[in-house]
């Protein structure tokens, strides 16, 4: 059992089997193995109106360096993940992303679906808890989509899940908040603000780092205090000022669930086999 990101004692007693959202047969790598590598230099799509400079001196000063996040409407895109509501732990982190439906988010799948057992029950999402505090609300997710070869087998290269969150007060969840794109194929060297909360604290914190390839099918990322609880955190890139948005390549999760320390973390690569199970999803 690894050190790391996803706090699962509070959910053993909750497991319920379930089957999985719109699962089909298909290669768990996609074509991720044959994706080159973007350029270290390059900040990410979205640069319009962005000062490239000034912005690469802000990156250069800060990488690698995590600090709490503060409560930016990007960083209100992020939420934590309960048990039933905000009486008990939090044990995983969310994010909204970008779907016809708008009511879609994504996290990592060991949070939220156990190989074998099924479709963890009554979760919610709280975007932009803060010390105890749900200024957004409380979601509770409804469907959860997993690949067949995480549900049957818990295959670390696609550690991703995309879950439904039901709409509250007769809106969903990002005609509220809005959401980031979905970013695939985008390579392995990209600039990215990692933001996520870790199950010893009450706010969410951040880090901005270069990511590089752990392997044809994982990234990998040195931000350092990323513990239990941060797991399913978003690796955001291509920030727009003008939306307010970015573009998610990853979540802590994959090889060793996420990374055995708090300061090394990965994410399952975002190819083709994420694509197809982003349209499960939306479908």
């Amino acid at each position: 059992m690894t050190v790391r990101k996803a706090v699962l004692a509070v959910a053993l007693a909750l497991l319920t089997p379930a089957a999985v959202t719109g699962c089909s047969s298909g290669s768990a790598h996609g074509g991720a193995a044959s994706v080159g590598t973007a350029p270290a230099s390059s900040v990410a799509d979205g640069d319009s109106g962005w000062n490239r400079k000034r912005f690469l001196a802000a990156f250069d000063k800060r990488k690698g360096t995590t600090r709490t996040a503060s409560p930016t409407a990007n960083n209100g895109l992020v939420g934590a993940v309960f048990t039933h509501d905000t009486g008990g732990d939090h044990f995983c982190t969310a994010s909204v992303v970008d779907s016809a439906g708008q009511n879609l988010i994504v996290t990592a799948a060991h949070c939220v679906y156990d190989p074998g057992a099924g479709q963890r029950s009554d979760l919610v999402f709280v975007p932009g808890y803060r010390g105890g505090d749900a200024p957004s609300g409380v979601w509770p997710l409804g469907a959860i989509t997993v690949d067949p070869s995480w549900a049957n087998g818990g295959n670390p290269d696609l550690d991703v899940a995309f879950a439904i969150v039901e709409p509250q007060g007769g809106k969903q969840v990002q005609q509220v908040l809005g959401a980031n794109r979905l970013g695939i194929n985008k390579g392995y060297q990209l600039r990215v603000r990692l933001t996520g909360y870790p199950s010893s604290q009450d706010v969410p914190i951040t880090c901005m780092n270069l990511t590089s390839q752990q392997s044809a099918t994982q990234l990998r990322i040195d931000c350092p205090d990323y513990s239990g609880g941060t797991s399913g955190s978003p690796w955001v890139t291509g920030f727009d000022p003008g939306t307010r948005t970015g573009t998610v390549v990853g979540v802590i999760g994959g090889y060793q669930e996420g990374g055995n320390t708090p300061d090394t973390s990965y994410s399952s690569y975002f190819g083709d086999a994420v694509q197809a199970l982003y349209n499960r999803a939306t479908s």
